[in-house]
């Protein structure tokens, strides 16, 4: 959802890492290089998350982008839970604790949708994604250091701070120049409390995988539990959508790919990386969305949003790259 919707280990939002290191999966192996470890599979999920606009932009017309939103992730949740070994076992596994922190996280999950998609409706695609992606940084590192877990440190906060001004070019480029509309206020608070969802469910699994727990197990709880609470509201929205060929298609990738598959590599990736880098390294996702808008669906961008995705592209270097002597725990 982008759907984006943001991980959970240690301090998010650092451009290295937070001055305090969260353990590394005892299971975990050591990657060959640092960028297996934890920068690459989170930025293959941003790849897959960048693709739910345009993905969404092809489901049958008069479909609720709430309804498409809450359908991928019910269908991409349970599918999670069931094919993640120890997923429905982890909270017999728990401690008590722990189980409060699963249904916190879960609840996160499933608010990330119920106020993302209300606030694309209000402020558009482009706008909506680049405020809760660029609040779930901030959110993650505030988090982080508020419960003691990390400091932010210099390399962090510049490197966010980079991410988000190139954010910020990229979706007020259209208005900069002239050619934009007003901001819907109501909208940009939903999308902000989205923000705050990501990075609180993000943050949550980053330390349960921390304390062990496989990050399969992990995302598929969250991620399960997330979908059966969204179950309850299909009789109070329109899912004759799905019915049709290209309604269940669209479904169905969401599900599969944007859901599934994408919060498998995150949750992979957050064995190695810090929840608030983690979160910050997901402001790729408006860049992605952004190109495709422009090569699929015909958008056209001006020089300042252009501008924009180079800065932020320039940030989430600065937060990739691994920092000399630092071990795959301490990402």
């Amino acid at each position: 959802m982008p759907n984006r919707t943001s991980r959970p280990t240690s301090a998010r939002p650092t451009s290295a890492r937070p001055t305090s290191a969260r353990p590394a999966a005892p299971a975990a192996p050591r990657p060959r290089h640092p960028l297996l470890g934890g920068p690459a599979p989170i930025l293959t999920a941003c790849l897959l998350w960048g693709t739910t606009g345009t993905a969404a932009s092809f489901a049958p017309a008069g479909a609720p982008a709430a309804a498409i939103g809450c359908a991928g992730l019910a269908l991409g949740g349970i599918l999670f839970l069931l094919t993640s070994r120890g997923a429905r076992s982890l909270p017999a596994r728990c401690t008590r604790a722990e189980r409060w922190l699963l249904v916190l996280g879960a609840l996160a999950v499933a608010g990330y949708p119920a106020t993302f998609y209300p606030a694309v409706a209000r402020t558009g695609v482009a706008v909506a994604t680049v405020i809760a992606l660029g609040s779930a940084p901030v959110f993650a590192g505030l988090l982080s250091w508020l419960t003691g877990r990390a400091r932010p440190t210099a390399r962090w906060t510049g490197a966010t701070s980079t991410a988000v001004l190139g954010c910020v070019l990229l979706v007020l480029g259209p208005r900069l120049t002239g050619t934009g509309t007003p901001v819907d206020l109501t909208g940009a608070l939903l999308a902000t409390v989205a923000g705050l969802s990501y990075a609180v469910y993000a943050s949550i699994g980053g330390r349960l995988i921390a304390h062990g727990h496989e990050s399969g197990a992990v995302m598929g709880a969250l991620f399960g539990a997330a979908g059966l609470l969204v179950l309850p509201l299909a009789p109070f929205v329109d899912v004759t959508w799905l019915g049709s060929v290209r309604g269940a298609a669209v479904a169905g990738y969401l599900a599969l790919f944007t859901v599934h598959l994408s919060y498998r590599l995150f949750g992979h990736g957050l064995r190695r990386t810090s929840a608030s880098a983690a979160t910050s390294l997901t402001l790729a996702e408006p860049a992605v969305a952004a190109v495709l808008g422009v090569t699929v669906l015909g958008e056209r961008l001006p020089y300042v949003s252009w501008c924009g995705l180079a800065v932020l592209g320039l940030g989430l270097v600065l937060l990739a790259a691994p920092v000399k002597g630092a071990t795959g725990g301490g990402r």
